[in-house]
C-alpha cells in the first residue's frame, strides 16, 4: 500500500481526465468530497464509483463534511441545515429518550445516503467545547459549552456511525473552541492556562474511539508559543497522543489555510514531521495537487496498519 500521505479534493461533479491522470500516479491515500462535488444522489454514486474504479478499489477511503447545521455537503440530496450539533444538545437536555430517537433517525438517514453513494468516512463529530469569547466559526457546530456533554455525545455520535460502517474523524483536536479568530483566515491564539486546557476542551476528546482525527490550527501559548497544533511535535506527542489516548489516524485541517502562514510545501512537510499521519488539501485545484505529489511521501508503516485496520471495519 504505497500511498501518498495526502487527501485530495477535486475540481467538480465528475473526474477530468488530468484528475485521473495525477491519481494513477501520486496514489493519494484519499478523496475529500465538497458540495462542489455534489448534485443529485446518482450523480454522487456515480462519481463515488469512477473514484473507487479509478484504484481498482471498493474500499478506497471517500470522506465528506456531514456535520449537520451549516456544515452539511449533502444538502443537494436532503437538506441537514437545521440539524447542528446545537439543536440535538439541547433535545438531549429537553428529554434523553426523545433525542435517542431523533438522533438514530438523523445519523441512519445521513449513513443511508452515504452507505448508497459509496463514501465510507464522515469529518464528524466536532468535539470543540463551545465558549461565549470563542469565534462562531465553531458556535452552533459544537454539542454544547459543557466538557461532560460534548464528550457524552460525541462518543454516541461515533457509535451510531459504526453500526452503519462509517468511520468517523473527531475534530478539531486538542479543541478549537477558545479560538478568537476563524483559522480559514488568520491564527487563532489561545492563551488559556495549559491546566485548564487539559481539564476542559482536551479532556472533551479523551478515550475517543473515532479511527480517525483532524487538527486544529490553533496556537496554544502555554504549551508551544511557536507553533500551531498541526505543526507542533510537543503538542502532537505530548496532549494528542500522550494525554488525550488517541491512537487512530491524525489528519492535518487544510494546509491551504491562512492560519498556517508558510507556502504549501512547508505547511505539509511540517505537519507530517510533526505526527501528522496525513495531510489534507481541499481546493481540488490541479496544479497545487501536482506541486504536493511531488513533495509528499508515502505513508508510513503506523499509518499502513492503521489503514488496514479501518479496512477490516468496512467489512
Amino acid at each position: 500500500m504505497n500511498r501518498k500521505a495526502i487527501i485530495f479534493g477535486i475540481k467538480s461533479t465528475k473526474l477530468s481526465n488530468e484528475e485521473k491522470k495525477l491519481f494513477l500516479k501520486s496514489k493519494p491515500w484519499g478523496i475529500i468530497l465538497f458540495s462542489r462535488n455534489i448534485r443529485s444522489l446518482e450523480q454522487l454514486k456515480s462519481l463515488v464509483k469512477s473514484i473507487k474504479n479509478l484504484f481498482k478499489d471498493k474500499n478506497y477511503p471517500i470522506m465528506v463534511d456531514q456535520e449537520g447545521g451549516k456544515v452539511s455537503r449533502l444538502n443537494q440530496i436532503l437538506d441537514f441545515s437545521c440539524f447542528s450539533q446545537t439543536y440535538f444538545s439541547n433535545l438531549y437536555l429537553k428529554n434523553k429518550k426523545e433525542f435517542m430517537l431523533h438522533y438514530n433517525v438523523y445519523i441512519n438517514t445521513v449513513s443511508s445516503i452515504l452507505n448508497y453513494v459509496g463514501i465510507n468516512i464522515n469529518a464528524t463529530p466536532v468535539m470543540d467545547v463551545k465558549y461565549k469569547s470563542g469565534h462562531n466559526v465553531i458556535g452552533s457546530r459544537s454539542f454544547s459549552y459543557n466538557t461532560y456533554l460534548v464528550k457524552k455525545l460525541g462518543s454516541i455520535t461515533i457509535k451510531l456511525y459504526k453500526k452503519n460502517k462509517i468511520a468517523t474523524v473527531i475534530k478539531h483536536i486538542p479543541g478549537h473552541g477558545l479560538s478568537n479568530v476563524d483559522s480559514h483566515k488568520n491564527l487563532p491564539v489561545i492563551k488559556e492556562l495549559k491546566k485548564k486546557l487539559m481539564r476542559n476542551d482536551f479532556n472533551a476528546f479523551k478515550s475517543s474511539k473515532s479511527i480517525f482525527a483532524m487538527t486544529s490550527h490553533g496556537l496554544y501559548k502555554s504549551i508551544d508559543s511557536k507553533n500551531a497544533a498541526t505543526h507542533s511535535k510537543i503538542l502532537i506527542n505530548s496532549i494528542v497522543r500522550k494525554y488525550i489516548g488517541f491512537n487512530g489516524i491524525l489528519i492535518s485541517d487544510d494546509i491551504n489555510m491562512k492560519a498556517l502562514q508558510l507556502s504549501l510545501k512547508e505547511n505539509s512537510i511540517r505537519a507530517l514531521k510533526a505526527g501528522c499521519n496525513l495531510v489534507l488539501h481541499c481546493n481540488g485545484k490541479i496544479n497545487e495537487m501536482k506541486k504536493l505529489a511531488k513533495y509528499i511521501p508515502v505513508i508510513d508503516k503506523f499509518t499502513k496498519k492503521k489503514t488496514s485496520q479501518f479496512y477490516k471495519f468496512l467489512g
